[in-house]
């Protein structure tokens, strides 16, 4: 099952919130989640954007430009 672009902005509001807070322990919908460290919280916030601009139809974050002389 698919989650929606909103709830995937909702969950990730609340963990960079959490972050800010200096929080370990995030309850959401029922569920604890405890990050052992900074460094997973990261993840899981850098995991929750990459599924957030997939679901939304972002642009994509790299472009690539080609061109020769022609010869």
């Amino acid at each position: 099952m698919a989650i929606s672009a909103t709830e995937l902005e909702t969950m990730r509001d609340a963990l960079i919130r959490a972050r800010a807070k200096g929080a370990r322990e995030l309850q959401m919908n029922g569920e604890r989640v405890r990050y052992g460290s900074d460094a997973e919280m990261a993840a899981a916030i850098a995991d929750l954007d990459t599924r957030l601009r997939a679901a939304s139809g972002g642009r994509p974050s790299t472009i690539r430009f080609g061109a020769s002389k022609g010869l």
